[in-house]
């Protein structure tokens, strides 16, 4: 039976078992009602028969004789007139007058009078007024008995008029009191009935007829899975409440207790907020990190649910994408070398092999002074680095091939060499990279100059290119890729935003320096502290090769 079935029919017997019990407290109370209503009645109206003065005078007079009154002159005597008459108007049982020995002077069966009443009138004699439920010759009825007093100064009870109502006409009410409880009970029924209803109806919406039981599933399940995992998941209902933050996912967005509140209460930016609505399969950057967000729909029964968004930090990943691209970078540049040495050795194989000694003397003079690589990039003699040189003709190979020329500027120097490899070296990959990019959509001649500076153990370098410039400069560094077209170049992707943050990790940042315009391209910037040393004292100098690559330039 499920839970909700259980609920309604537990409510339907706890109303049914409060509605008879008000139902039986209500039939009680409507019984004892009737009763005093009929022992009040018997009272007024007894009180009234022995006040009257016609009654007390003859009383007296009956009990003032000492013998006991004839029958059939009490047959047809004043009293039993009387007594009729008032019985006859109030619709009662009986009214019955005696004298003070109890001798009855007027009943409702002329046969019993003169005889002594069957029940006790002591205590009306004694002057107490007496009001009880009894059983005499007329059966049981609720009867009242008041004492006639003397007509005469002395005033002392003289006789007793006892007044009756049968029991069946004191409960003739009692069917309209039991059909009124009996509506009631039924009205209170059926609206418990409703509300039973409603209550069920409105439980397996909110709970979109989820069992107890599967709702303790659940609550492991999110608490074993979605707590565990790393990348975190927000759910948000039609109404764009958060319903569900996992610990992941207020670490990611910097949200503290968002659940309960309003998405756009929680103080992200809009392009967030569409992320987590739309989602950002591309990637954002936000909060410093790059993050992946995938977002779908959340059905049950064919109602919309909310909106679920899995959050995806990817910022070491790609980080370390970045990086790998700087090592294939400088794979590169050593095949080239390697290409290049094999060709000079081929040379001199074959002068030696054709006797010509002296000609492959100078030959092997002229690669001393030339140096390992003829990287045909102008200006990279002003770099003392023969890392970073490397490094920009491997670049400078890449773009030549998309007809793009890469130099360094005249301004460049760069007498120290790179005691940290990764990170510089993916900024300047990253920034070439779209350069070039730019370079080779726009105009001739395309052109990238990359400058480099040393400022004690800072690098700074400034990237130009002949390119369109920058559309959106505030955007270049935040502007999501959905709003990109295909012919997008700075800022496309994710790459300007984790260059960002690799600088400003280590104290650095890198900016805009001029967006472009039609006479040139954007120029971008970049400071990064503490990763220049003196030459030798590189990652690579306790094995002599940075030694090594010296004197080979």
């Amino acid at each position: 039976m499920r839970f909700s079935t259980r609920v309604l029919l537990l409510q339907l017997a706890t109303q049914a078992c409060v509605v008879v019990v008000c139902s039986a407290v209500f039939l009680w109370f409507g019984v004892q009602q009737l009763r005093a209503e009929a022992d009040s009645s018997a009272l007024n109206i007894a009180r009234a028969v022995a006040e009257s003065p016609e009654v007390r005078d003859l009383v007296a007079a009956y009990s003032a004789d000492p013998g006991t009154p004839d029958a059939a002159d009490l047959r047809d005597g004043p009293l039993q007139a009387y007594a009729t008459g008032v019985t006859s108007r109030t619709e009662g049982l009986f009214v019955v007058i005696t004298d003070d020995h109890g001798i009855r002077l007027a009943h409702p069966n002329p046969d019993r009078l003169g005889e002594v009443v069957s029940t006790s009138f002591d205590d009306a004699l004694a002057g107490r007024e007496v009001v009880t439920w009894e059983t005499g010759t007329l059966g049981e009825s609720a009867r009242a008995k008041v004492p006639v007093y003397a007509p005469d100064p002395s005033g002392r009870p003289i006789g007793e008029v006892s007044v009756g109502f049968e029991r069946a006409s004191v409960f003739d009410d009692l069917p309209s009191v039991i059909g009124a409880a009996a509506i009631t009970l039924l009205l209170a029924l059926g609206l418990g009935t409703v509300a039973a209803l409603l209550i069920r109806r409105r439980l397996e919406r909110v709970t979109v007829g989820v069992q107890p039981e599967e709702l303790v599933a659940l609550v492991q399940t999110q608490a074993a899975v979605l707590e565990d995992s790393d990348d975190g998941v927000i759910a948000l209902d039609p109404d764009g409440v958060v319903r569900v933050c996992t610990r992941a996912a207020a670490r990611l967005l910097a949200l503290d207790d968002p659940v309960g509140r309003t998405l756009d209460s929680l103080g992200l930016s809009r392009q967030l907020e569409d992320a987590l609505l739309e989602g950002a399969p591309d990637g954002l950057s936000a909060a410093g990190r790059i993050l992946y967000i995938d977002t779908r729909p959340v059905h049950r029964g064919g109602r919309l649910l909310g909106t679920s968004a899995v959050i995806r930090d990817r910022t070491d990943l790609l980080a370390l994408s970045e990086r790998l691209d700087s090592v294939r970078s400088l794979s590169d540049a050593l095949r080239v070398q390697r290409h290049e040495f094999a060709n000079r050795l081929h040379t001199l194989a074959g002068l030696l092999d054709a006797g010509r000694d002296d000609e492959a003397r100078r030959f092997l003079d002229e690669l001393t002074d030339r140096g390992s690589v003829a990287y045909r990039v102008e200006g990279l003699d002003q770099l003392a680095d023969p890392l970073v040189a490397s490094f920009l003709g491997s670049k400078a190979i890449a773009a030549a091939e998309r007809g793009v020329e890469l130099r360094v500027g005249e301004t460049s120097l760069l007498r120290s060499q790179l005691t940290e490899l990764e990170d510089p070296l993916a900024v300047l990959g990253n920034l070439i990279d779209n350069a070039i990019t730019a370079a080779a959509a726009g105009r001739e001649p395309r052109w990238v100059e990359v400058t480099l500076l040393d400022d004690g153990d800072e690098l700074v370098v400034t990237v130009a290119d002949s390119g369109r410039g920058l559309t959106d400069e505030s955007a270049v560094f935040t502007r999501p890729p959905a709003e990109d077209g295909p012919d997008a170049i700075h800022g496309h992707g994710i790459g300007l935003p984790l260059s960002r943050e690799f600088a400003r990790r280590r104290g650095g940042d890198v900016w805009v320096v001029d967006p472009g315009g039609p006479e040139h391209g954007a120029v971008f910037g970049v400071r990064m502290p503490g990763v220049l040393g003196d030459m030798g004292a590189g990652p690579d100098a306790g094995d002599g090769r940075a030694r090594q690559r010296g004197p080979e330039r």
